[in-house]
């Protein structure tokens, strides 16, 4: 079963090479194989010309045919020179192309599969994926596959060549060539794996040590440097140990033509020498033919490197080929309603949710969220909350049950026009590294002066940036790391309020506010959030005394709803949450 597998995988790994990678170029690398033609078969004129060298020009002295053969040489290195040039120039800089669009191509796919998968794989690893994965395909579209062909048209002319100056001389020299390539065939299937597996390892690598320079502040803080340095070092261990096998294999490669290579030049010279001596060969022929030879020998030995590296570019695509077929958030055929400009009622009924099957996270809610309405939903760590605000993004999908957006089911809506209508504000919001003016603008970039403006005092966010000598153009670094959590929430509301969304979704939006903040920023929200179909996520339930509808959750269930004076008069989970944070 698992052959049948790998057996599958690399016909599936052929058909994409040729399908969407050799076929595209195929006039550019027939011209790139033209040229190596040319190439090959001017590097022939030199072993050719040593025989009348030595025979004609040199035994009877006839000068007249020396200038005709260095001339000959002479035009023929320069074809070499012009075509090599040209191969290169030509080739080399199509394969960079493609590794550009192969990267941009992955990056798409990437960016565009569901959140569950982020939530699986590190981003460190996944920038390797986008990187590195796709570099060996230039030894496909590159000179590699070119010389591959190259390689094996001259080794075919040179070995009649061969044939012709002596066949028996030829025979012994083929015997070792066959055992050479039979050991290069074996070393080529062991080697793939072991490239496919560097890949994951490179991956898994650089995706903890990103994760590491990320948190550099908590490494420190808890003095875990050494422990990080162990787990690197670990992790580099594990990539050298694969490239210790993949070196043993090539060596052996490697060593073989060597070892053959040795017993075919013996036999040549014993064979040959006996020839001269008994007067069956000339010495010109000699020479012609030991010239020949390497001619015929020293492609094969260049096809085994090449062969390597080709083994690499097609354990790299493999893990390329992976992600380019996995499915889309917005791959669903059901996904065809496109809308406008929305009321934003939203309806749950009956949504259930499993992050794991047979384990619901979510389970049957059913609530009405009208337009222009404010939803809270409270409840302890866990209880689901998170999770019931992904739902109403998008980012997650009932697995029972159905979410409507203005009587239409959501799963039905395509992603990109219900999301030109949401908003998200979240605990940990996300900021680029850049200034704060571009990062207000993220979401829309065409905005005026005048709504950046708007949206900037609207979440007094003047109020730290005026303080800043650069003012809205100041330079916030890597995930908002110059700021305070205060000021990180300010710019995050403040793009929400530029979005304009009609759906908002603020996942614990005052969580990182000191009292000061947090008085400058509630009007704010009550702005923002009016007139737009709401959801708030707050563990600090002051913030949320204004909620049209409190759901209070837990273990994914809707154990009370109403709105605050309500809930606080029934006495039930939502008074002791409220009492426990008020003597606090």
């Amino acid at each position: 079963m698992s052959k049948s597998k790998t057996s599958k995988k690399k016909l599936a790994s052929l058909g994409y090479v040729f399908k969407d990678i050799i076929w595209p170029r195929r006039w550019l690398l027939l011209l790139g194989l033209a040229l190596i033609i040319i190439n090959r078969l001017a590097g022939l004129v030199l072993p050719g010309s040593t025989k009348y060298l030595v025979d004609n020009v040199i035994a009877e002295g006839n000068l007249d045919l020396l200038y005709v053969i260095l001339m000959a040489v002479g035009i023929a290195v320069t074809v070499q020179a012009v075509t090599s040039f040209f191969l290169t120039k030509l080739l080399s800089v199509e394969a960079q192309h493609l590794i550009a669009q192969l990267r941009a191509q992955v990056q798409k796919q990437v960016i565009h599969l569901p959140v569950k998968f982020f939530d699986n794989h590190k981003s460190g690893e996944l920038v390797s994926r986008i990187m590195s994965d796709v570099e060996g395909v230039r030894n496909l579209v590159g000179t590699g596959l070119v010389q591959l062909f190259g390689g094996l048209l001259t080794s075919l002319v040179a070995l009649g060549i061969l044939l012709n100056i002596n066949a028996q001389m030829t025979l012994f020299a083929i015997v070792p060539m066959i055992i050479f390539a039979l050991i290069s065939l074996k070393a080529f299937n062991y080697i793939r794996p072991i490239f496919r597996k560097r890949s994951i390892i490179n991956a898994e690598v650089t995706g903890r040590l990103t994760e590491s320079l990320g948190g550099i502040r908590v490494i420190k803080g808890f003095h875990a440097e050494p422990q990080e340095i162990k787990i690197f070092k670990k992790g580099v261990m594990r990539l050298f140990n694969n490239v210790k096998k993949s070196l043993t294999s090539t060596s052996l490669v490697t060593s073989s033509a060597t070892l053959l290579l040795g017993i075919a030049s013996v036999t040549i010279m014993g064979v040959g020498g006996y020839k001269i001596v008994g007067g069956e060969m000339t010495v010109g022929d000699f020479f012609a033919f030991t010239l020949y030879l390497g001619f015929m020998v020293a492609p094969i030995i260049q096809m085994s490197n090449i062969g390597s590296q080709i083994t690499e570019a097609f354990a790299g695509l493999d893990r390329t080929e992976e992600i380019l077929n996995l499915s889309r958030e917005d791959d669903s055929i059901a996904r065809v309603h496109v809308l406008e400009r929305i009321e934003g009622n939203m309806v749950f009924d009956n949504v259930s949710f499993a992050y794991q099957e047979n384990t619901e996270v979510i389970k049957e809610i059913s609530f009405e969220a009208p337009s222009g309405s404010i939803t809270a939903l409270v409840g302890s760590s866990g209880s689901g909350k998170t999770t019931i605000a992904g739902l109403a993004a998008s980012f997650l999908d009932p697995t029972k049950g159905i979410i409507t957006i203005d009587g239409i089911d959501l799963s039905t809506i395509t992603l990109e026009s219900y999301r030109k209508q949401l908003g998200v504000v979240l605990q940990d919001d996300f900021l680029f590294e850049g200034s704060i003016r571009e990062n207000i603008l993220f979401p829309r970039p065409g905005a005026s002066e005048e709504q950046l403006i708007q949206a900037v005092d609207a979440a007094y966010v003047s109020e730290f940036s005026d303080r800043f000598e650069d003012g809205l153009d100041t330079l916030i670094g890597e995930r908002g790391v110059k700021l305070s959590g205060g000021q990180r929430q300010r710019i995050a509301i403040a793009r929400a309020i530029l979005a304009d969304p009609k759906i908002l979704i603020l996942d614990e939006a005052t969580s990182n506010l000191d009292t000061e903040s947090e008085s400058y920023i509630q009007d704010s929200l009550m702005r923002l959030m009016k007139g737009r179909t709401t959801f708030v996520i707050a563990h600090r339930l002051s913030t949320i005394r204004q909620a049209h509808q409190i759901l209070v959750i837990e273990d994914g269930e809707i154990v009370e709803r109403g709105a605050h004076q309500q809930l606080l008069d029934k006495q039930g989970r939502y008074y002791k949450l409220y009492t426990y944070q008020s003597r606090i």
